[in-house]
C-alpha cells in the first residue's frame, strides 16, 4: 500500500511538472509571436514597394469574414495553424491593388480552392473590375478544378502545368439517404411539416430523393450551370457556351491531357511554375529581380474600407454566416449575440443605414424570429435596412431577410425555401437493442411530450402538426408583408422550394441582382450620405494574443476535406448521421445542397 501510495504521489507530481513545462513552452511560443506579430503588423502598414505584384493563391476553404479565434493548445503546439481565406478581405485587397500605382498586376496562383459558386461569383467580378484600371491578371494552374478555373477565366493569360487538367465537369451534388442506417440501429423520426418541397427531412425517412425535391435540384443547379458556363464563355473568347457543354458532357475534357485544354482554348500557354516570375515580368514590362510580390493580407492593411467606426455619417455593415442557432460558437448565427448588436446599431446616432449580409442556410426557428423581430426595431427608429445575400439566404436566412426595404442578391444565390419542418427522433427500438427499459412517472399523460423513448400517437402527431403549420403560417405572414405580395402568392411560390437568385428576382423574392458594394450605395443614396459615408463593419473582432499566432507564416493546417477524400468514408457518414442526431427538433432549414467546388484529381 505504502509502494502504490508513493508511485501515486510521484505520478502526480510528474504530471503536474510536465504540464508546468508544457504551459511555459506554451507561455514563450505566444510571447515569441506576440513581438513576431507585432512586426508583421508595423512592416504592413508601409507602403508598398514599386514593381509588386498582388498574388492570390486559390486553395483550400474561402470564408465569408474573419472570426474569432478559438484556442487550440494541440494545434499551438503542433504548428498546424493557420487562418482561412476570407471573401472580404480577398475583395478589400483586390480594390486596393486597382487604386494603388506600385501595383503592377495580379498573380492567381490555383492550386484547389474550396468555395460556394456565389463566392467564386463575388471574387471573379472584383477582379473584372480590377482589370478596367488597364492592370493585368495573370494565373497559373498545376491544374484547374471547377473552382479555380471559374474564377481564373477572367484572367488575361492562363497558364497550366503540362501534365495538368482542367476539370470542367458541370454541376452536381450528392446527398446521403440513411434511413437503413438509422434502422439498423433502431431509430427512427416522426416528421411534420409544410412544404412539398421541404426535402430536408428527406435523408432521416427515406433510402432514395423525391421526385419533387429532384426537379428542384434539377432546376436549381440548371440555373447556376448556365450562369457559369456563360461567364467562362465571355471571358474565353475562342470557346462558346455550346463548346463548353460539347467538352464536358461528349469530350471529359476533365480527364484530358493538357494539349487537348491549349487547343480548344482553355488555357493559353503550358508552363511549369518556375517559369512563372520570368512571364510574369515580361507581361508587366519589369525586371524579374525588381518583381515584388505581395500578399493580399498586406495589401488589405493599406485599405479603411470597414472601419469607419468613428464617422458620423455611417453606414454599417453586420454579418450574419453560418446556421441560426440557439447558443452556439462563432462559425454560427446565435440570436443571442446579435439580436444586442442590431440593438445598438438601431440606437447609434452614428449610424445612418444598415446592410445585413446574410449568408445562411436557416436553422433554429425561435432563433430566426428573434433576429427578425430585432430588425423590424432597427427600421421602426427611421434608418434605412437592406440585405445583401451571399452563397445562401434560405429558410432561416430568408426569414431574416424578407423585412428589408431592399434585397440584393448575388446572382448565383440560393435562396427561398420558405417552409418549416419538425423532426422528432423516436429511439425505442434503440433502447430495446442496448437493454435500455425506460419507466415513466408523470403527474399528466403529455409530461414528457416528446420523448426519445417512445413514438408519437395520432394525437401528438396532430398537436405537432398544428405547432409547425402555425410557425409557417407566421413564416408566410412575414414574407407577405415584408415582400409586399398577397399571402396567396407567397403560399405558392413557398412550399419549401428552393430558387435561385435570378428567379427569385422575377417572382418577388429579391428586388436586385447586385454586391454588397451595391447594397451599401443604395443604402448611402437613401440616407442622402451618397459620396461622403464611411462603412463599419459589425460585428467588430477584438484582437488577442491568440489572433496574432495566425500571422506567423509557416503554420499550416490540415483540412478535413482532406482526411475525407483520403479514405475515411465510413467517418464522414458517420458524423453526417450523428450531426441528425444532435439537431433541434423544429427547423426552418433548407435541404442539403452540395454545390462547392472543390478540387479533385481524377488519377493520383
Amino acid at each position: 500500500m505504502l509502494k502504490r501510495f508513493f508511485l501515486n504521489v510521484v505520478s502526480s507530481f510528474v504530471g503536474a511538472w510536465i504540464a508546468l513545462v508544457l504551459f511555459g513552452v506554451v507561455a514563450v511560443v505566444v510571447g515569441i509571436s506576440i513581438l513576431t506579430s507585432v512586426g508583421v503588423s508595423n512592416s504592413s502598414s508601409e507602403s508598398i514597394a514599386k514593381n509588386s505584384v498582388l498574388t492570390i493563391e486559390l486553395d483550400g476553404v474561402i470564408e465569408e469574414r474573419e472570426t474569432p479565434v478559438d484556442l487550440d493548445y494541440m494545434s499551438l503546439l503542433q504548428g498546424n495553424m493557420s487562418r482561412p481565406k476570407t471573401l472580404s478581405s480577398l475583395q478589400v485587397a483586390i480594390r486596393e491593388a486597382a487604386t494603388n500605382k506600385n501595383i503592377s498586376a495580379i498573380y492567381l496562383k490555383c492550386k484547389g480552392v474550396s468555395a460556394s459558386p456565389a463566392t467564386l461569383n463575388v471574387l471573379r467580378q472584383t477582379l473584372k473590375s480590377f482589370k478596367k484600371t488597364g492592370k493585368k491578371i495573370i494565373a497559373y494552374g498545376d491544374s484547374y478544378g471547377m473552382g479555380d478555373y471559374y474564377v481564373a477565366s477572367v484572367a488575361d493569360s492562363l497558364f497550366m502545368n503540362p501534365a495538368g487538367e482542367v476539370m470542367l465537369q458541370g454541376i452536381g451534388g450528392t446527398n446521403l439517404y440513411l434511413k437503413d442506417l438509422f434502422d439498423k440501429i433502431g431509430v427512427s423520426f416522426q416528421v411534420v411539416k409544410v412544404g412539398t418541397f421541404k426535402s430536408a427531412v428527406e435523408p432521416y425517412i427515406m433510402n432514395e430523393m423525391s421526385e419533387p425535391a429532384r426537379a428542384q435540384l434539377d432546376t436549381l443547379y440548371g440555373y447556376l450551370w448556365q450562369d457559369i458556363r456563360t461567364g467562362i464563355a465571355s471571358s474565353r473568347k475562342k470557346l462558346t457556351e455550346d463548346a463548353i457543354d460539347s467538352l464536358v458532357s461528349r469530350d471529359f475534357i476533365a480527364i484530358q491531357p493538357a494539349t487537348k485544354d491549349l487547343s480548344v482554348g482553355l488555357v493559353d500557354r503550358l508552363v511549369y511554375e518556375r517559369s512563372m516570375d520570368d512571364i510574369i515580368a515580361k507581361i508587366v514590362g519589369k525586371d524579374k529581380n525588381k518583381l515584388n510580390f505581395v500578399s493580399p493580407s498586406v495589401m488589405a492593411s493599406q485599405s479603411k474600407w470597414g472601419r469607419g467606426y468613428d464617422s458620423k455619417k455611417q453606414i454599417a455593415v453586420l454579418y450574419a454566416t453560418g446556421e441560426i442557432v440557439d447558443g452556439g460558437g462563432a462559425a454560427t448565427i446565435n440570436y443571442e449575440k446579435l439580436v444586442p448588436e442590431i440593438t445598438k446599431l438601431a440606437d447609434n446616432d452614428k449610424v445612418k443605414g444598415l446592410v445585413l449580409r446574410v449568408n445562411s442556410p436557416g436553422g433554429a426557428v425561435f432563433g430566426s424570429t428573434q433576429i427578425g423581430e430585432a430588425l423590424d426595431y432597427f427600421k421602426s427608429t427611421g434608418k434605412t435596412l437592406a440585405v445583401s445575400m451571399g452563397d445562401y439566404a434560405a429558410s432561416g436566412g430568408y426569414w431574416i431577410s424578407c423585412g428589408a426595404d431592399r434585397i440584393f442578391a448575388n446572382p448565383l444565390t440560393i435562396t427561398g425555401s420558405i417552409g418549416i419542418f419538425g423532426l422528432i427522433p423516436n429511439g425505442a427500438e434503440l433502447a430495446k437493442k442496448i437493454g435500455v427499459h425506460p419507466q415513466t412517472v408523470s403527474t399528466n399523460p403529455e409530461a414528457n411530450f416528446p420523448t426519445l423513448f417512445y413514438p408519437m400517437n395520432e394525437r401528438q402527431l396532430d398537436a405537432m402538426q398544428k405547432y409547425v403549420e402555425r410557425g409557417y403560417d407566421q413564416f408566410v405572414n412575414r414574407v407577405a408583408k415584408g415582400r409586399d405580395l398577397p399571402e396567396e402568392e407567397v403560399r405558392r411560390i413557398g412550399e419549401g422550394r428552393v430558387w435561385s437568385a435570378a428567379k427569385a428576382n422575377e417572382i418577388g423574392l429579391v428586388d436586385q441582382l447586385g454586391t454588397l458594394e451595391d447594397a451599401i450605395e443604395w443604402v448611402a443614396k437613401k440616407c442622402q450620405i451618397p459620396s461622403n459615408y464611411a462603412v463599419a463593419v459589425y460585428p467588430t473582432l477584438e484582437s488577442s494574443m491568440w489572433e496574432m499566432l495566425y500571422e506567423i507564416e509557416g503554420m499550416k493546417n490540415i483540412s478535413i476535406l482532406e482526411k475525407v477524400v483520403g479514405g475515411d468514408y465510413e467517418g464522414a457518414v458517420v458524423d453526417f448521421a450523428v450531426s441528425l442526431l444532435r439537431q433541434k427538433p423544429i427547423q426552418a432549414r433548407m435541404p442539403a445542397i452540395d454545390v462547392r467546388f472543390t478540387e479533385t484529381r481524377p488519377i493520383n
